[in-house]
């Protein structure tokens, strides 16, 4: 059917003016154009595609020596604790969604550290655990011949 005979077959109601209803009230554009918007079939897949494609960190293996040089410096902080040493402890974080996870840096005043759960604690009421340091820097390890 070519448009003139179409055309012609509506002829009759083609010119009529639009109707609008005295009674109900005409819906805004903005929410008939929500009408043809994109249906979204796979709800989430998004965040799961953003989610995959953050980057993340492997936890770095530490060698034989760097892990005596850690134990050097938590055996010395262990004997001086009572004068609260500010330290700076660069420490892996495990991402709580995916493999690997990301390298922190604490700055803070040492004030304990739990031997049962292998946790260095902070003024701030912050832990750290042991397992997961990497490196400890401090003004206190100058004497030791660093």
């Amino acid at each position: 059917m070519n448009e003139t005979s179409a055309r012609e077959k509506y002829r009759d109601i083609i010119d009529l003016p639009h109707h609008v209803s005295r009674t109900r009230p005409q819906m805004p554009v903005r929410d008939r154009a929500a009408q043809f918007s994109p249906f979204a079939a796979l709800t989430g897949y998004g965040e799961v595609i953003n989610e995959s494609s953050r980057a993340t960190d492997a936890r770095q293996e530490l060698s034989e020596d760097d892990l005596m040089e850690l134990d050097i410096k938590q055996r010395y902080l262990l004997s001086i604790l009572d004068q609260h040493p500010e330290i700076t402890v660069t420490y892996f974080v495990p991402d709580e969604k995916k493999a690997g996870g990301s390298y922190a840096v604490k700055t803070g005043e040492l004030v304990r550290i739990y031997g049962y759960e292998r946790e260095l604690g902070f003024g701030d009421g912050s832990r750290i655990r042991i397992d997961d340091i990497i490196d400890i820097q401090s003004t206190v390890f100058e004497g030791m011949g660093e």
